[in-house]
């Protein structure tokens, strides 16, 4: 069986057992985070997320991408050049359950975004 989920606004199918590279979350290594919003699961495909379902994860390390260059060089006149560099933050998760319901009634924290505000009551 296998689900598509949706984090970091990309869209991943995953199975149990698969490790994925996702935008960077707020967790640490060794905690277990659980996926919400999810797409589609076996053969029940959500309008637009199944209700109930949720993919369960551990969260293995959060690491880097390769650097990516970007040149910027202005013509004629203009003798000006920029370069600059960029390294994407990303968290390793290995993908351990798919839950098609019962999802929102379990106790393991929601994978949210690293730079994610989370609200509170004042």
């Amino acid at each position: 069986m296998f689900a598509v989920l949706k984090t970091g606004g990309k869209q991943y199918r995953v199975q149990s057992g698969d490790v994925l590279r996702v935008e960077k979350l707020n967790a640490e290594a060794g905690d277990k985070i659980q996926f919400n919003d999810v797409l589609m699961i076996g053969a029940t495909i959500g309008a637009p997320l199944v209700a109930g379902a949720a993919v369960q994860a551990e969260v293995i390390d959060t690491i880097k991408a390769d650097k990516v260059i970007t040149y910027v060089k202005r013509r004629r006149k203009h003798s000006s050049q920029r370069t600059r560099g960029h390294r994407q933050q990303l968290t390793l998760v290995r993908i351990t359950d798919l839950l098609e319901n019962g999802g929102d009634k379990t106790d393991v924290k929601a994978a949210v975004g690293a730079r994610t505000r989370v609200e509170t009551a004042n």
